[in-house]
């Protein structure tokens, strides 16, 4: 173990003074920040921009306008104005960002309120115009001479609340309709996700690493000092904390940016106890397939002449994306349910399930990483196998028979 600490150490140095490695760790964060602003200027379109209506109110209806703008934080500036429809054209052709509301008796018996806009109108404004509605409604009611009782009785929306058959067999049939924001389930999923895909890539450069040793010729030199066993572990558990060291810049970067624009307590949805079994799926899929590239990239004399089959290998992480639909679509699916239980999916799917799901199956989750367990084991030692035989065959890719002998052997 001391020996393979060694190495992982050995690792950790040799990328983190690799001019490569560095860049590479913080232009990721910063091309994601870079885009997130370019988005944000390109698609703002003037939305946050100061809006001013007119009104030409004939039925004393300003006051709750002015109301409905305040509980709906629109930046609008209303203002009364007694010109007709057919005085503004001139008003509207000079004006910038500006718009003028007729409303009268005829107008809302019918329902239709026009609104006349000059041409530079934000895009939001057709949607945040149809906010004032609930006023209007209101006021319409309140000429029907109805009690208090009734209006209220009317007033008051209708809501649909399911309950499952598990409730009413424990007498829960009777409760209150909770209001779960989606980012409480989504941000631990996604912390999760980031941390496998950021901890695969990095591991994909052991399947370089032991390459490259060997392109080099200096793997002989290497395990004159160490076994293969000794320099496989220290090379999965050194690429491992390279991989939390991307993870960490990453969201040093993303996280405070996210809460920023999120306007949500983005920190708080993190620390919950689920958040911690989904980070230990991903480091549990992150040790599966190190095991597998480590093992692979021992059998290739060189990067530049990998075949089919190494490729074909390099592709498995991916696999469960292949499944977002499905997954995603229905979460307590077969397919869901099959793919949670193949280890080369699992890591993936187990994610993005308890990420979407409401209830958790604990028993399937169970089953789940108990298959991931026992994969990372048998794999570790198959690769201890074929690294141990391969690193020092130079020349030519091992073919799949060649790495099928070694296993047997």
């Amino acid at each position: 173990m001391r020996n393979s600490m060694k190495v992982a150490k050995w690792e950790i140095k040799r990328n983190l003074k690799n001019k490569s490695f560095i860049i590479g760790l913080f232009l990721t964060p910063i091309l994601i920040l870079g885009f997130g602003l370019l988005g944000s200027l390109f698609g703002s379109d003037g939305d946050n921009e100061e809006i001013t209506i007119f009104v030409n109110d004939q039925i004393e209806v300003f006051d709750l306008l002015v109301e409905s703008t305040e509980q709906y934080e629109l930046d609008w500036v209303l203002n009364r104005t007694n010109l007709a429809e057919n005085e503004i054209q001139d008003e509207l052709e000079k004006g910038e960002n500006t718009a003028y509301i007729f409303i009268n008796s005829e107008s809302l018996e019918s329902g239709s309120i026009p609104v006349y806009t000059t041409e530079d109108m934000p895009s939001s404004f057709s949607g945040e115009v149809n906010l004032l509605s609930s006023a209007l409604q209101q006021y319409r009611l309140s000429q029907l001479d109805l009690s208090e009782e009734e209006l209220t009785i009317i007033s008051t929306g209708v809501m649909f609340e399911e309950v499952s058959v598990d409730d009413i067999a424990s007498g829960d049939g009777e409760q209150s309709v909770i209001e779960e924001n989606p980012l409480e389930k989504f941000v631990p999923g996604l912390f999760a996700g980031i941390i496998l895909f950021a901890i695969v890539v990095t591991g994909m450069m052991i399947f370089q690493s032991a390459s490259q040793e060997k392109k080099d010729k200096i793997a002989e030199i290497i395990l004159s000092s160490v076994t293969p066993g000794e320099l496989m572990n220290g090379k999965i558990l050194g690429y491992f904390v390279l991989g939390i060291i991307q993870v960490a810049v990453l969201l040093i970067f993303v996280v405070p940016y996210a809460a920023f624009q999120i306007d949500e307590p983005v920190i708080e949805y993190l620390l919950v106890p689920q958040t911690l079994l989904l980070v230990l799926i991903a480091i549990l899929g992150y040790l599966l397939f190190a095991a597998i590239f480590v093992g692979i990239g021992a059998t290739m004399a060189d990067m530049s002449t990998s075949g089919n089959f190494q490729g074909l290998v390099m592709m498995l992480p991916f696999l469960s994306f292949a499944l977002i639909g499905p997954v995603i679509g229905d979460p307590s699916g077969i397919v869901a349910k099959v793919a949670s239980f193949v280890p080369f999916t699992s890591p993936g799917v187990l994610i993005m399930r308890l990420t979407v799901l409401d209830e958790w199956p604990w028993i399937e989750i169970m089953i789940a990483l108990a298959v991931l367990i026992i994969s990372i084991v048998i794999f570790m030692k198959l690769a201890g196998k074929i690294f141990k035989v391969g690193i020092l065959m130079y020349g030519k890719n091992a073919t799949p028979g060649e790495i099928w002998k070694w296993i047997r052997s």
